[in-house]
C-alpha cells in the first residue's frame, strides 16, 4: 500500500514539476514572441523583463524541487545541502523580487494596457514565491475558497523543516 502511495504522490509531483517548467516556458514564449514586438521602446521591454525574470526565477525553482522530491518523498527528508540551496533560494527570491519591483516601477510603460500586465506580472510572481515559501495558496478550484484560509504550511517548507 506505501508503494502505491508513493507512486501516486511521484507522479503527482512529476505533473507539477514538468508543469512548472512548461509554465516558465510558456512565459518566457509569449513575452518573445507576443508581447515584445508591442512595447515601445526598450523601457517597456525592461519593465517585461523585470517583472518577469523573478517569476521565471521561483517557477524554475519550483518544477526542479518537485521533481528532485519525487526522490525522497515518503522515504526519507530532503536532502540537507539540497535543503541549504533552497533556504538561500527563499533569501535571494526576494531580492530578485524587490530588484524586479524596482525595474518595473522605474521603466513601467506610459501604455495603461501594458502597464497593468506587467505589474500583474510581477505580482503573479510575489503569489508564487509567497506559495512555495510562505503559505500554500494553490488548491483545486472547488476547494480553494475553503483551503486557503487555513493557512497551510508549503510542502517545500515542510520539507525544508525536515531536512537532514
Amino acid at each position: 500500500m506505501l508503494d502505491q502511495s508513493r507512486k501516486r504522490l511521484q507522479d503527482r509531483y512529476l505533473s507539477l514539476g514538468l508543469g512548472e517548467l512548461a509554465a516558465a516556458a510558456v512565459f518566457v514564449a509569449v513575452a518573445v514572441g507576443v508581447v515584445m514586438p508591442r512595447l515601445d521602446g526598450p523601457h517597456a521591454s525592461a519593465a517585461l523583463w523585470s517583472a518577469l525574470v523573478p517569476l521565471l526565477v521561483v517557477l524554475a525553482q519550483a518544477g526542479v524541487y518537485w521533481l528532485l522530491a519525487r526522490r525522497w518523498v515518503e522515504q526519507a527528508p530532503m536532502p540537507a545541502v539540497l535543503a541549504k540551496f533552497y533556504r538561500v533560494f527563499r533569501v535571494l527570491d526576494a531580492v530578485v523580487l524587490t530588484v524586479g519591483l524596482l525595474g518595473v516601477v522605474t521603466w513601467l510603460p506610459d501604455h495603461l494596457g501594458a502597464a497593468v500586465g506587467i505589474v500583474a506580472l510581477w505580482v503573479f510572481g510575489v503569489v508564487e514565491y509567497v506559495n512555495y515559501f510562505v503559505v500554500r495558496l494553490a488548491y483545486p478550484l472547488r476547494r480553494w475558497p475553503f483551503m486557503v484560509g487555513l493557512w497551510r504550511t508549503p510542502r517545500l517548507v515542510q520539507d525544508l523543516n525536515s531536512a537532514r
